[in-house]
């Protein structure tokens, strides 16, 4: 345990290493501030000396004394606001750089990864635990290390003055360091258990925010309600725990220090009596012994931020120690031309190794083929698409293009190699211009349009008030399903990619755009392998080949005429869909 925690804060210093000299930069104006910080009290105990017996006092002493006093406090102040520039600063570029590398983290991981864990709670690690993180960086370093020094030069000077009342302070004080220790132990889980209760609550909020209508529709709402308070719930009982714990420390470290305030008050006395100390020394001796044992209390007062960032910073972490996609190999090939060869050679698939979902797959198709994937829900079709895109590696087998395994090609081409429309239209908050051209960024606005008019959505967005530059909202909200579904349709056809894949392409379009449509897709796979995934038959019915999938394997093959003439499950399947 104490292992990992001392790894965890050894990766934190190893992000601020870049910012190094603002580190550097804040510990000596740490350092000056605690050196003019103490000079203050013996400025005014020199000023009480003064000031001691009937006709004694000496004015002008205690003048230039008060004025030195003042200078010191406004340079302290000085140096303890550049302290904390510098440490803001340095706080600051260290979570950017940890965001940065949890984001490019997302962008290598594989699929699979995200696919498994609630966007939520992805998100809330981005957000909230580096947001953590550089809040016990800022309140860590500025408090440890100034608290440091400032306990070093107070005994030292404490020592100074009388070494016999230091010893006495120095005894009782890490008393309150063994009660910290022992609260925070107890503290610790409970900050662990609240972070991982934080992203729970972001990924439910996300999930149900995203999908307000069909919470609506279904009248889920006090449901929906129950379950959140449920998790709230126990966010604030953690939190509460976490809190209690954490704030138990503050107090019992005062009750310590009241301790030693009340030893050095006692001695003082005697001292002062005995005639081995001054009144003036006595002043200057009770404000370092509160000055010593403040740097305990405010340490103690920020445990609860420095357990909240190791937690934050320990959920980080995990992602950026997941194994990332196994990378293009030296060897791999980057295609430059395809002719749309494609064979699956004994491939078997599943999500999950104990539950089988295809088992050697064989498919051999020819250039510029048309070919149409339908069965019932759960059969792999989809799959068959992530395995061809390499989104998922094959379990065993392999698959080749034009006689090359996809995974000797390079992911990008590859990828690039295929024009993809799926059934869940995605648009991101740009212009319609800009996400036409998503796919191909340097695409000049006359192709732009074209692929618009190839798309038949040329007229709809003319007569939107901006034209092209009209803005789309988060997930194109100020549109239509059948807009965003023919914007991304506009996308791949400016992309003009050798090989289609059209998942469910004109679920979301009227029956007469969709013949519209279909004529442009026509158009478009001339001499282009296509793969169409389909529930509605209709539109696959001028397929070169219809695999007809059933529980991860091919169960019929052919065209539309000759699978109806065997009068098999596809003759059942489309009969289903048209019976009177």
């Amino acid at each position: 345990m104490k292992r990992a925690k001392f790894n965890t804060v050894k990766r934190i210093l190893c992000y601020t290493s870049p910012y190094r000299s603002r580190l550097i930069a804040a510990m000596i104006c740490a350092l000056l501030y605690v050196v003019l910080n103490l000079t203050a009290p013996i400025l005014i105990g020199d000023a009480i000396d003064h000031i001691i017996g009937q006709g004694k006092v000496d004015f002008s002493e205690v003048a230039q004394l008060l004025l030195m006093t003042a200078v010191s406090v406004l340079a302290c102040a000085f140096f303890r606001w550049l302290m904390g520039i510098f440490i803001n600063a340095a706080a600051y570029f260290t979570v950017r750089d940890m965001r940065r590398d949890v984001f490019r983290k997302f962008n290598s991981v594989p699929l699979r990864y995200i696919d498994n864990h609630p966007h939520g709670d992805l998100i809330s690690r981005i957000i909230n635990d580096t947001d953590s993180v550089g809040d016990g960086l800022l309140q860590g370093i500025t408090q440890l290390f100034s608290g440091l020094v400032m306990i070093v030069c107070t005994l030292g000077f404490m020592l100074f003055i009388n070494p016999y009342i230091a010893l006495v302070v120095v005894v009782i004080t890490p008393l309150s360091m063994f009660v910290a220790a022992f609260i925070t132990r107890i503290s610790q889980k409970m900050f662990r258990e609240q972070s991982k209760t934080q992203g729970e609550i972001s990924s439910y909020v996300e999930e149900y925010v995203g999908q307000q209508k069909i919470v609506k529709a279904f009248r889920h709402e006090k449901i929906s309600q129950k379950e959140f308070e449920a998790i709230d719930e126990r966010l604030r009982v953690c939190g509460q725990k976490s809190q209690f714990y954490s704030s138990l420390a503050n107090p019992c470290t005062r009750f310590v220090n009241g301790l030693v305030t009340a030893a050095v008050c006692i001695l003082g006395a005697v001292s002062t009596i005995n005639g081995n100390l001054s009144v003036g020394q006595i002043s200057v001796f009770l404000t370092y012994a509160n000055q010593y044992t403040k740097p305990f209390n405010e340490v103690t007062g920020v445990v609860p931020q420095l357990q909240s960032a190791m937690a934050g910073a320990d959920r980080i972490f995990e992602i950026l120690d997941e194994k990332s996609q196994i990378p293009d190999g030296k060897n791999s090939v980057d295609m430059e031309k395809c002719q749309g060869k494609i064979d699956i050679n004994n491939v078997s698939f599943s999500y999950v190794p104990e539950k089988k979902l295809i088992t050697d797959f064989n498919l051999h198709i020819r250039p510029g083929q048309r070919v149409a994937i339908v069965g019932p829900t759960g059969c792999g079709k989809t799959t068959v698409i992530n395995l061809l895109m390499r989104f998922y590696d094959v379990t065993k087998g392999s698959i080749c293009i034009d006689d090359v395994n996809i995974k000797n090609i390079k992911r990008n081409r590859l990828r690039s190699l295929y024009g993809m429309v799926l059934q869940d239209s995605w648009l991101y908050n740009a212009s319609i211009r800009d996400n036409i051209a998503y796919g191909k960024p340097d695409a000049n606005m006359e192709e732009i349009k074209a692929a618009a008019r190839e798309a038949y959505i040329d007229h709809f967005i003319e007569r939107l008030p901006n034209g092209y530059d009209t803005i789309v909202t988060e997930q194109g909200a100020n549109l239509s399903q059948g807009q965003r579904q023919l914007i991304c349709i506009a996308r791949v056809m400016l992309c003009k990619p050798p090989m289609l894949i059209l998942d469910e392409a004109t679920s979301s379009i009227d029956t007469r755009t969709e013949m519209k449509i279909q004529e442009a897709f026509n158009d478009m796979m001339q001499g282009r392998t296509s793969f169409i995934v389909a529930h509605r038959l209709s539109t696959i019915k001028e397929a070169d080949v219809i695999l007809v999938m059933k529980d991860g394997n091919i169960i019929e093959q052919g065209n539309h005429q000759e699978l109806i003439a065997k009068q098999g499950f596809y003759y059942h399947l489309y009969h289903s869909q048209f019976r009177s």
